[in-house]
């Protein structure tokens, strides 16, 4: 189990603290206007807070289970994100072998290298073997209709909702001298920057957005709320120096390429929910819609993060 020490406990602390007074916000606004017709924005809002309640929780729990915990609860985000991906993508027949392979086998071995800590295997596997094992997997299948797209499409799944989230619980690897068994604190720096900046970007976009950053992508994003919940972000990333191994300064970098990759990764997986012609990834999550739309900015900052802090900081 995890040992949760003073840090830890203030961390959490604030987390759940801000988890309070928004529920009390978003009870009182819904008492306020409960007498209107029109209160969809209220609704919404209380339905992403109580989502926000579902998954701190599930994220704290895992914590107290310790490491494996950890791992088990992002093999688990992968494979629901996985399943919504394939969903949206176009696949045959021919296909569903090459998918039992990456759902049941290639999925567990990625994470089962992450708990091991066998970073030089868990860094290629999926990227190297799984690469190449599934066109010619789906080749054997003799199924030639746009092959090429499907193999395309089969394998940068693998890569974003496996291979790069699998990046995040990978830091629990990582042999940070003079931080000794509290890796937990820079998974969650990395997870509570990457949701905050999401946030902090809707909140300045609603407030003060009114030139879209791309129109034909993403129109509700703004070059206001790009910029506002980016500085904010980073701001909030140098004020939780504190429970990282970096200085203050080198958190507010971190946080700065941490919130220029989520961003990155949003706009990519907004394209692709634009070219399929839908507004979320599923609805696994009350209030966030699929569990993609929840991580889809993780996707890009974790790896990043992940070889950035092995690079500078073991």
């Amino acid at each position: 189990m995890t040992n949760i020490d003073y840090d830890l406990m203030l961390l959490l602390s604030g987390i759940f603290g801000i988890l309070v007074i928004s529920s009390v916000i978003g009870g009182l606004l819904a008492f306020r206007y409960s007498g209107e017709r029109s209160n969809a924005t209220i609704d919404n809002l209380n339905a992403r807070i109580r989502g926000w309640w579902m998954m701190c929780i599930i994220c704290v729990v895992a914590i107290i289970i310790g490491p494996i915990g950890s791992v088990v609860l992002f093999a688990v985000m992968s494979f629901f994100a996985l399943r919504e991906f394939i969903t949206l993508t176009p696949t045959r027949r021919s296909d569903h072998e090459a998918l039992f392979w990456c759902f049941f086998i290639f999925m567990p071995i990625q994470y089962v290298l992450v708990g091991m800590q066998w970073y030089g295997l868990f860094s290629v596997f999926i990227p190297v073997y799984v690469f190449l094992f599934l066109p010619a997997r789906m080749a054997l299948a003799g199924d030639t209709a746009h092959f090429l797209e499907r193999a395309a499409e089969i394998q940068w799944g693998m890569l974003v909702t496996v291979f790069a989230i699998s990046h995040a619980p990978a830091l629990l690897m990582l042999d940070i001298p003079e931080y000794k068994s509290e890796n937990i604190k820079l998974l969650l720096f990395l997870m509570i920057v990457v949701q905050m900046s999401d946030v902090l970007q809707y909140v300045f976009g609603k407030l003060f957005g009114k030139r879209p950053i791309v129109p034909n992508l993403s129109p509700n994003k703004t070059v206001e709320g790009f910029v506002g919940g980016i500085l904010a972000s980073v701001l909030l990333g140098m004020s939780l120096f504190w429970v990282t191994p970096f200085s203050w300064w080198e958190a507010g970098l971190m946080s700065l390429v941490i919130t220029l990759m989520g961003f990155i990764g949003g706009l990519c997986m907004s394209a692709i929910k634009r070219d399929s012609g839908v507004k979320d990834f599923g609805g696994i999550i009350e209030g966030h819609g699929g569990m993609l739309d929840r991580i889809d900015s993780l996707c890009f900052a974790a790896p990043i993060f992940f070889h950035l802090t092995r690079y500078f900081y073991t």
